[in-house]
């Protein structure tokens, strides 16, 4: 589909190395899936398109190719309706989407949007040893009037208003951070934070949610909100268990909330190897 010279950070996926060329690899690096087919008029213009975008990015994110002829059942997982489609893959899960030939730029867009250019973070201002994070919010605001224009003190500031309990606060610094710090990983993770703390206002308690549970195992809202309150309370396999068996049970239930409760939990939590272990639950039950 392209006379451009191969790549190797372009390559076929089949059947056989779907787990570990893209859902185990996406865990390293994002991977760009593009379903096509040898008839379809528009995966001929969008397929070279793509290779010539994921090549500007030197090896940040890879670009795997499914011919939906040669491996229907692959592309079925999907649930693919209309070609081309592309999605992409993050940490074993797909995480976004399009459909239909794209000009280029669209496409440079929509990978700007999940994958950072390969930039050294700044460093954040040293923080004093034992600081409070009310300390910390009081010395970040010092910073900041001395550098107004320095975006990365906001998200400072942001998730030291998240760490003192003010999620409003929090929220407010959050939204006024540039494109290319919204997407930071710690940006990313103070907004799974939100996102569980908004979900528990007016929950009931733990000893609730675990009494309407023993009335009935299937009552997923409980066990929802049940997950978040654990993931809160610090016992964080306990609520992934309590996601998990959700999303087990119905990975439909409220618009696919279990696997976004999982993905938000994987963005707030540092455990790498718990993290990692969860991930690659989700998914087995997702492909």
């Amino acid at each position: 589909m392209s006379a451009a010279a191969p790549s190797p950070h372009v390559f076929d996926a089949t059947e056989a190395n779907f787990q570990t060329a893209v859902l185990d690899a996406s865990f390293d690096q994002p991977v760009l899936v593009d379903l096509w087919a040898t008839w379809c008029g528009p995966c001929k213009t969008l397929g070279p398109l793509l290779e010539k975008v994921v090549a500007d990015y030197n090896g940040a994110v890879k670009l795997a190719k499914i011919d939906c002829d040669k491996e229907q059942m692959l592309a079925a997982s999907f649930g693919v309706r209309s070609i081309p489609t592309v999605v992409l893959i993050r940490d074993g899960q797909l995480v976004d989407a399009f459909t239909g030939a794209l000009p280029e730029r669209a496409i440079r867009e929509f990978l700007a949007r999940h994958v950072q250019p390969a930039e050294a973070p700044a460093e954040a201002p040293a923080a004093p040893v034992d600081e409070t994070p009310e300390q910390a919010i009081a010395r970040i605001q010092q910073a900041i009037a001395a550098q107004p224009d320095n975006a990365e003190l906001k998200l400072d500031l942001a998730v030291a208003q998240m760490q003192a309990g003010n999620a409003a606060a929090a929220e407010a610094e959050l939204d006024t951070l540039p494109a290319n710090l919204a997407s930071d990983d710690r940006a990313r993770r103070l907004r799974g934070q939100l996102e569980f703390a908004r979900s528990l206002k007016d929950a009931p308690s733990a000893a609730e949610l675990r009494a309407r549970l023993e009335r009935d195992p299937n009552d997923h809202a409980a066990r929802d909100l049940l997950g978040v309150r654990l993931l809160i309370d610090g016992d964080a396999a306990a609520g992934l268990e309590q996601f998990l068996y959700v999303l087990k049970a119905d990975r439909s239930w409220n618009e696919g909330r279990a696997r976004q409760r999982l993905i938000a939990a994987f963005n707030v939590l540092d455990d790498e190897d718990l993290v990692g272990t969860y991930r690659r639950k989700m998914a087995s039950l997702l492909f």
